[in-house]
């Protein structure tokens, strides 16, 4: 079978190699049916960050069809079709015991610890499985995971019902929470992206309003924002624009410390908040989908087959995508 495979920083491979054997007691073997390309695989493609196993089968996010089910499992039948969890948790840690899977001590993620969704076919856990409607278009499955890590920090955020929210970054993480937020049309949300094209898109879609960043003033009624950029320079700009009392959500990946007077916080009781991936959200996310599925897909910005991988990466990595997502699609026969 077609796999691509990272086998170093720098150094993403489209090879042939042997499907899944059996599935082991516990594990489900999938033929992959759609699979999204993450900012976290290209991080991790730019500086080897997370390769903790090498070749790995890349991909976190993506939906399947299960093919085969190993010893134990009863929770799913032959057709069945799943979307995958990202964090492949210990389920042993203090964190894990007390359900917080994605802090686990030795978490890991779908794609780097084990194979991941970039092949025809796969195996993961079935713990690391939930059935999604079989009616879906898989690409549309293959977004649950981004839109649970959007969910995540939404419920992170708190803003309450009809309070504004400014979300700075529109790639896929920043569009979903914008189109989660503008669901029940009740608060102004307000995007804001150095991508005009981008942020223009979120807007059209979620029904949000685009802002210039640097020119935003301070806004006594905005107290909740999201940063679904990394960059420090955003993160201190949007703590200068929080009124006080407000509270800031850290979901983007940085590449720098924040050079931070923490005298900010108290005086104007400012709350920083971290969002890792996602606690119980994916089967809400999985939930959600047929409902907002007119509206993903217009987030997605191309279709692609696995040997296009290692370019749409060069494409990606270079801002040279109009949209938010780009899916490698497997039931396309191409």
């Amino acid at each position: 079978m077609k796999a691509a495979r990272l086998h170093a920083a720098g150094d993403l491979r489209v090879e042939d190699v042997p499907s899944p054997g059996e599935p082991a007691p516990g594990w489900v073997r999938l033929k992959v049916t759609a699979a999204g390309i993450c900012g976290s695989d290209l991080h991790n493609f730019r500086t080897g960050q997370w390769i903790s196993r090498a070749p790995s089968v890349a991909g976190h996010e993506f939906a399947g069809e299960v093919i085969a089910v190993g010893a134990g499992v009863s929770q799913f039948a032959l057709g069945d079709r799943v979307v995958a969890d990202s964090r492949f948790w210990c389920g042993e840690c203090p964190a894990c015991r007390a359900g917080r899977h994605n802090v686990c001590a030795r978490l890991g993620f779908v794609g780097e610890v084990c194979d991941g969704g970039f092949a025809e076919e796969t195996q993961l856990p079935a713990r690391l499985l939930v059935r999604h409607d079989p009616t879906l278009d898989p690409a549309t499955a293959a977004m649950a995971e981004p839109l649970a890590v959007a969910l995540h920090a939404v419920r992170r955020l708190a803003a309450p019902a009809g309070a504004p929210v400014l979300i700075a970054g529109c790639g896929p993480i920043g569009g979903l929470a914008a189109l989660l937020l503008s669901r029940p049309g009740e608060r102004q949300v307000l995007v804001a992206d150095r991508n005009g094209a981008r942020a223009e898109l979120v807007a059209k879609v979620s029904g949000a309003t685009v802002v210039d960043l640097d020119a935003l003033p301070c806004d006594p009624n905005l107290r909740h924002a999201i940063d679904a950029t990394g960059s420090v320079a955003v993160m201190a700009r949007l703590l200068d624009v929080l009124a006080g009392g407000g509270t800031l959500a850290l979901v983007g990946i940085s590449h720098g410390r924040l050079d931070l007077d923490p005298n900010l916080l108290v005086e104007r009781e400012i709350a920083l908040v971290g969002c890792h991936a996602f606690a119980d959200e994916l089967a809400p996310a999985v939930a959600m989908l047929g409902d907002l599925a007119a509206s993903l897909s217009r987030f997605v910005s191309d279709e692609i087959a696995i040997g296009e991988i290692p370019a749409a990466y060069q494409r990606l990595i270079a801002g040279a995508s109009g949209g938010l997502k780009t899916i490698v699609r497997m039931e396309s026969g191409r």
